[in-house]
């Protein structure tokens, strides 16, 4: 459930580009590297923990994907650990 909420958030990252841009420049990936490792656990916690900087994107994200915002801190903890 933590790897799919990630994969979601990162879908809806990717609909703004200025978004998108942001997040590539503050995880430090490429867009390369994102699909190479968008499997990888730390790579989704990445994702999920971009949003969670950010309270305006993390809530916007949680409404769009009509979950509540704790639900992305909790799945970017568990791909953490």
């Amino acid at each position: 459930m933590a790897a799919r909420l990630a994969l979601d958030a990162l879908a809806w990252i990717l609909t703004d580009d200025i978004r998108a841009e942001r997040f590539l420049a503050l995880t430090g990936l490429t867009p390369d590297r994102l699909r190479t490792q968008v499997g990888d656990a730390g790579t989704q916690a990445a994702i999920l923990g971009f949003l969670e900087a950010y309270q305006p994107d993390l809530t916007a994200c949680a409404a769009a994907l009509e979950v509540d915002p704790a639900r992305l801190v909790a799945a970017r903890m568990v791909l953490e650990s």
